[in-house]
């Protein structure tokens, strides 16, 4: 009986004291898969810019420039292209507060799926600030991965965002250079 009570106060402790995942950790182990769902959080046109990176990288991905929760049926990874756009709000015949609503809405979905997200910002300073920074906030704090063209990082906002969240992010000089960070997340 002495020798179970040891055993299992010492199983007890080792339990006790062996580390949790940090949550740098957690986020490194996350693997990112296919089929993807690519949408916009604001309507810009950069969301098509995106698609094409992931066609050069011969990505399964799908563009939903207004997904909706149901669209993330059997979607592995959702990539989140932030960016206001008044004319593409027009275009999509939405307010800003409804493509807030449905962003929020697939994230949260998106979330609760334990579906990763990758933010990929390739809009530089015209995608930032005033209207943009409201998508570009919910999509970088809910995002496993952030790719940022450097315009938009000048002043450290995605940075100061990954660092608090622990998210690991790749900031590449030119549009055209987000395409290899992207395919690499897929590579097995």
């Amino acid at each position: 009986m002495k020798t179970i009570l040891t055993t299992l106060c010492a199983l007890m402790l080792i339990v006790a004291l062996a580390p949790a995942l940090s949550a740098e950790e957690e986020k490194a182990a996350v693997a990112f898969e296919q089929p993807i769902l690519i949408s916009s959080a604001g309507q810009s046109a950069d969301v098509k810019l995106v698609a094409m990176l992931a066609k050069k990288q011969k990505l399964d991905a799908t563009v939903a420039e207004m997904a909706q929760p149901a669209d993330l049926g059997n979607v592995k990874t959702l990539v989140i292209v932030p960016g206001f756009s008044s004319k593409g709000l027009g275009a999509a015949g939405v307010s800003q507060k409804e493509e807030m609503e449905r962003v929020e809405a697939l994230v949260q979905a998106a979330n609760e799926a334990k579906i990763p997200i990758v933010m990929v910002h390739i809009g530089g300073n015209a995608r930032r600030g005033g209207q943009s920074d409201g998508f570009n906030k919910i999509a970088a704090e809910n995002s496993a991965h952030m790719i940022v063209v450097a315009q938009g990082d000048e002043d450290k906002f995605f940075s100061q965002i990954a660092g608090e969240k622990k998210i690991e992010i790749e900031v590449v000089d030119k549009i055209a250079l987000a395409a290899a960070p992207l395919g690499k997340l897929f590579a097995k």
